[in-house]
């Protein structure tokens, strides 16, 4: 949350990394912040040497994304049309933050934070606890 705020305008993007899938009950080790490519409101591109640094730190150290993590600036935390078709990863988390005001926990009006599974173009919501 605090790098989605520190990024705005822009949309923030980072990896959870994990020692195991998600998907197969893997437990989140720690959060990554990486540049977002795009440097846009509206989108997000993680940097490919970012994406490539830590893709080979993640195999060395046997551990996997676990997440996927970005912020919407304007809009709540759902996957986007966009999010959607660049959803490369089935096995990860891809957690959305949004700056929304409309979005804000009414309890203690931090940002809206929503977990999803993507697969194959489809959003399924994953309860965060």
């Amino acid at each position: 949350m605090a790098q989605a705020r520190a990024e705005y305008p822009n949309e923030a993007c980072g990896l959870i990394v994990g020692d195991a899938p998600a998907a197969d009950g893997g437990r989140a080790l720690h959060y990554v912040p990486t540049r977002n490519k795009a440097a846009s409101p509206y989108r997000y591109e993680i940097e490919p040497d970012d994406l490539l640094r830590l893709t080979i730190e993640t195999d060395d150290a046997d551990q996997v994304f676990w997440g996927i993590v970005h912020s919407h600036t304007h809009s709540p935390a759902v996957p986007s049309p966009t999010d959607l078709g660049l959803a490369f990863y089935p096995d990860s988390l891809y957690i959305l933050v949004s700056l929304d005001p409309d979005s804000a926990s009414p309890a203690s009006g931090e940002p809206g934070l929503r977990a999803w599974r993507i697969l194959d173009r489809v959003s399924y919501e994953v309860a965060l606890r």
